[in-house]
């Protein structure tokens, strides 16, 4: 089992794990409305800011990339655009390519995933929501560390505070959209067997439901067991014993309160 602790910027709190080396933090909604920008300073570096605008896809951007891709809508030379005046590109991850780089994604209830690589310091953030981890986009981030040199015995992920299986209900629909993601579909005829199949795992990412035509959904297991079929070991993996749900009084969860409220994860290359 890997320590997360709760660590302190201003008198606010924010959790990491002992799992990564490199400065990382996952923050809860004490810190709103602060922006990366600013909350890099808490991981007491000074770090280029990589950022995206989420929109529950797959896309996992280079730092050229979303620099090519972040435009200022201000026009007027006599000022200095704001977090909302600036357009992103549109992706759900981002990693970097060089030290000093902070990687950073939001969410609020969807699984935020920290990446790193142990030996070349490079790192990777993930915006892993339902949708998100249907198309493997941890996987997906990893390949793009792959790429540029990392090995997979080296990496070590972090899936932060997320809302848990046993409080998310899902249509079926949903979970069968996700359980494809972890299962080989010539062994299933019908995509009810599937359903089956996942519930009765020894460690399960779907639980029952007494409404008809649902079940409840643990994405973070979903990721944990992409990770696991990706040649990951279960001990570079660690979860965060967190859910935004079910703590209102620590983080955002837009299944509760259907306001779009967010709370920033982030991580720095070395």
């Amino acid at each position: 089992m890997h320590n997360w602790t709760w660590q302190t910027w201003q008198g606010k709190p924010y959790l990491t794990c002992d799992l990564i080396s490199q400065p990382h933090g996952f923050f809860t909604s004490a810190f709103a409305p602060q922006t990366p920008e600013t909350l890099t300073s808490a991981l007491g570096v000074e770090a280029e800011v990589l950022r995206t605008q989420q929109v529950h896809g797959n896309a996992v951007l280079a730092p050229e990339e979303i620099k090519a891709g972040t435009k200022s809508l201000v026009t007027s030379m006599a000022s200095q655009p704001t977090a909302e005046e600036i357009e992103r590109p549109h992706a759900d991850g981002c990693f970097s390519n060089y030290s000093s780089q902070a990687a950073w994604v939001c969410t609020a209830d969807c699984t935020p995933a920290l990446i790193a690589d142990q030996r070349t310091g490079q790192v990777a953030a993930a915006h892993a929501g339902w949708r998100g981890t249907a198309q493997q986009i941890v996987p997906i981030a990893i390949t793009k560390l792959q790429s540029q040199g990392s090995r997979l015995q080296d990496l070590r992920v972090l899936l932060g505070p997320a809302i848990a299986g046993e409080v998310y209900q899902v249509g079926i629909d949903v979970a069968t959209q996700i359980g494809l993601s972890v299962v080989d579909t010539k062994q299933f005829a019908r995509e009810a067997d599937i359903i089956t199949h996942l519930l009765n795992l020894e460690k399960p990412p779907l639980l029952p439901d007494s409404k008809p035509g649902h079940v409840r959904l643990d994405v973070r297991r979903i990721n944990e067991i992409q990770l696991e079929q990706m040649g990951l070991a279960p001990e570079q993996v660690a979860t965060a014993p967190h859910c935004t749900y079910q703590e209102p009084d620590r983080f955002f969860s837009y299944r509760r309160t259907k306001l779009k409220q967010v709370q920033w994860s982030g991580i720095v290359s070395t």
